[in-house]
């Protein structure tokens, strides 16, 4: 196919930027094989998910239909971290899902290590892959456990040990359950539970601030990707748990992190 007709046939399906994503398609796919993906393309499957990859941050991650895609709002949230951590530092990414926030932190730090958590076994896989190709395999453990349920005496044993730690960072599912039928084709490929947050959204930030506080250094400090609208809300969760809440926002203008400490 013909770059023009990549964009034509892009264009009539409604695909909102055609001749950025003909040219991404054009880079990704030999000829045999190009037209197969504009057409998969065309139904509104999602372009990362076709290329299997998409750059995130300054690394570059595998994607697959097992995470969420990763997106520019939520690299706020690992600039957020990296201005407020200090070397030789631990953190804890909940719900990690490429790996794309603990994997983007490690790699832009000095000495940092993380343990990262997701519910699903195949995810975690595609996570470690993720740590491998971007050189930090060795700093990142990876471990599957469910973040709407208290950490395991397992999970203790394993990554935490009596050592807490001093960021937990967290993109959890946070969009309104009623509301994840609405979204727009694309999102609905993705996988539902890196979507439903629950009847409000806010499940998984009241699970995390609930059940794994513990796990968080006296001064440490939680950050969270939130949605646009969730600002206020995140300010009360954090107040009634005794913690000052932060809202940062994305290049958008729209509130996207929440960073969370202890009040003293």
């Amino acid at each position: 196919m013909q770059f023009s007709e990549i964009i034509t046939a892009l264009a009539a399906a409604g695909i909102e930027n055609p001749r950025f994503e003909a040219g991404v398609l054009q880079e990704s796919f030999s000829s045999a094989a190009l037209a197969e993906a504009v057409a998969r393309r065309c139904t509104h499957y999602p372009l990362q998910y076709i290329v299997g990859e998409w750059d995130f941050y300054r690394e570059t991650y595998e994607v697959t239909p097992d995470c969420l895609i990763p997106r520019a709002d939520t690299e706020t949230l690992v600039e957020a971290a990296l201005r407020e951590l200090s070397p030789k530092t631990r953190i804890l990414d909940l719900c990690t899902g490429s790996g794309c926030v603990a994997i983007s932190v490690v790699a832009n730090s000095t000495d940092t290590t993380a343990v990262a958590v997701d519910l699903f076994a195949p995810t975690l896989a595609l996570a470690a892959r993720n740590a491998r190709r971007n050189g930090v395999e060795e700093r990142i453990c990876f471990v599957q456990a469910d973040v709407l349920q208290e950490p395991s005496a397992e999970f203790y044993k394993k990554v935490a040990d009596g050592a807490r730690f001093d960021a937990i960072l967290s993109n959890p599912p946070y969009i309104c359950d009623d509301v994840v039928p609405t979204l727009q084709a694309e999102v609905q490929h993705e996988p539902a539970a890196a979507l439903r947050g629950g009847a409000d959204g806010l499940d998984f930030y009241r699970s995390i601030l609930n059940k794994w506080q513990c796990l968080l250094a006296e001064e440490g400090f939680f950050g969270f990707e939130i949605g646009y609208d969730q600002g206020e809300a995140l300010r009360q969760l954090a107040a009634e748990r005794g913690f000052s809440c932060t809202v940062l926002r994305d290049l958008g203008g729209c509130d996207r992190v929440a960073l969370l400490r202890r009040q003293k």
